[in-house]
C-alpha cells in the first residue's frame, strides 16, 4: 500500500506540459526566424556542430529531473508490514434516507446535507469502532460494508445523493433488513443502527416487524430526525436553480413534514432513542455519550503498521537527470555525427 505525505506538491507537475509546449513553439519560432534571414542549408554549414537532437534530449532530461524531484517532495511511503491489530469498539451502521423528500430545505442547507454532516461529525468522534453505511429510498443499497477506514467512510458519505436509487419512496424496513446482514456473527460486539431520516415511511407495518427481528439479533436501533414538523416543499432544481416544486397527482404542491412519531416508535421498539437532529452539536454529543456507555468488544483488524519513506530514491533520480542535463551540450558528438540521424551529411553535400 502506498501513501503520499504532501499531495499538494503534485500541482507542481503542471509546469511540465507548460515547458514542453513552450519548447515546441520556440522551435517553430526559431525556424521561421531563420528562414527570414538566411538559407537553412547555409546555416547548417556555418554551424555544422549544432545538434537539434541534443536540444530535445536536454529538455527530456530536465523534465524527467523535475518530475522526480516533485515526487520526492510528495514523499511516497510504502507499507511494508501488515499487522493484525486488536481493537475494542462497537459495530455501527448508518442508514441514510436518500428519498426526494430529503431535498426539502426546512433545515439548512437541506435535509440530506444536514444528515451527511451529522454522520460525518459522529465519525469524527469515533476511535476504534467499526462503521458501515446504507442508502435507502424505495429500496436499500449497501454503500459501505463494516470497516475501520473512516476516510473511506467519509468519501462514500459525501457521494450520496437522491439520484443514486431509481426506486423512490421510503422503505425503512428494507434498510433495517439490510443492516442486519452487516454484522459479523462470529464477533459479538455491541450492534448499533442509526436511521437518519425525516420519518416518512411507506412501509410502516413491515418496519415494526423488521425492528423486532433486528432486536432479536442484538441490534439497538436509534433514529435521528432531520427536518421540521411544519414541513416544506420539495424543490426541483437544475444547475442549482429552482425550476419548480414537486406536485402530487392532483397538481398540488407536496409539503413534506418531519414525522417524529414514526421515528420515536421505531427507536422505542428497537431499544434505542429518538434524537432530534436539528442541532448537530447537541445530537453528536448525545450520541457520543451513548456509545461511550456501551460495552466495547475486542475484535481484530488488519492494517499496515509500518510505512517507509521512499523520497530519497526520487530525489536521487531527479538530481541525476539534472546533472546529466548540465553536461549535455548542444554540440554534436562524434558518434552522433556518424549516426546521421537527421540526414545532415546529405544536406551538406548538396
Amino acid at each position: 500500500m502506498i501513501q503520499f505525505d504532501e499531495k499538494i506538491y503534485f500541482y507542481l507537475l503542471a509546469i511540465i506540459p507548460v515547458m514542453a509546449l513552450s519548447f515546441f513553439f520556440l522551435q517553430i519560432w526559431k525556424k521561421k526566424t531563420q528562414k527570414r534571414f538566411a538559407d537553412l542549408k547555409l546555416l547548417r554549414r556555418l554551424a555544422p556542430n549544432k545538434s537539434n537532437f541534443k536540444s530535445t534530449l536536454k529538455l527530456v532530461l530536465l523534465l524527467a529531473g523535475i518530475s522526480f524531484l516533485v515526487l520526492g517532495l510528495v514523499n511516497p511511503k510504502i507499507g511494508t508490514k501488515l499487522e493484525t491489530v486488536k481493537r475494542e469498539g462497537v459495530d455501527i451502521v448508518f442508514a441514510l434516507d436518500v428519498s426526494k423528500s430529503m431535498l426539502a430545505e426546512d433545515i439548512a442547507p437541506n435535509r440530506l446535507e444536514k444528515s451527511k454532516r451529522i454522520v460525518s461529525e459522529i465519525i469524527n468522534q469515533l476511535a476504534s469502532d467499526r462503521i458501515g453505511i446504507i442508502a435507502y429510498a424505495g429500496q436499500a443499497y449497501p454503500q459501505l460494508p463494516i470497516t475501520t477506514d473512516y476516510g473511506a467512510a467519509k468519501m462514500f458519505l459525501q457521494s450520496m445523493n437522491t439520484d443514486m436509487l431509481s426506486s423512490q419512496g421510503t422503505a425503512i424496513n428494507a434498510a433495517i433488513d439490510l443492516a442486519s446482514t452487516y454484522y459479523d456473527d462470529s464477533q459479538q460486539t455491541n450492534r448499533v443502527l442509526f436511521i437518519v431520516s425525516d420519518g416518512e415511511d411507506h412501509s410502516e407495518s413491515s418496519t415494526i416487524n423488521a425492528v423486532e427481528k433486528a432486536t432479536q439479533n442484538g441490534i439497538r436501533v436509534y433514529t435521528i430526525g432531520v427536518g421540521s414538523t411544519k414541513g416544506a416543499p420539495i424543490p426541483i432544481k437544475r444547475n442549482g436553480i429552482v425550476e419548480s416544486l414537486k406536485k402530487d397527482n392532483e397538481g398540488e404542491v407536496v409539503i413534506t413534514k418531519l414525522n417524529e412519531n414514526v421515528l420515536t416508535e421505531i427507536a422505542n421498539q428497537g431499544n434505542g432513542e429518538y434524537i432530534d437532529g436539528s442541532n448537530t452539536e447537541n445530537a453528536v454529543e448525545y450520541i457520543k455519550e451513548e456509545l461511550n456507555r456501551m460495552d466495547k468488544t475486542e475484535f481484530e483488524a488488519k492494517q499496515f503498521a509500518e510505512y517507509k519513506d521512499q523520497f530519497q530514491w526520487f530525489l536521487a533520480a531527479g538530481f541525476l537527470f539534472l546533472f546529466l542535463d548540465i553536461f549535455v551540450l548542444d554540440r554534436k558528438t562524434q558518434w552522433l555525427k556518424k549516426l546521421n540521424l537527421f540526414n545532415e551529411h546529405d544536406d551538406e553535400q548538396d
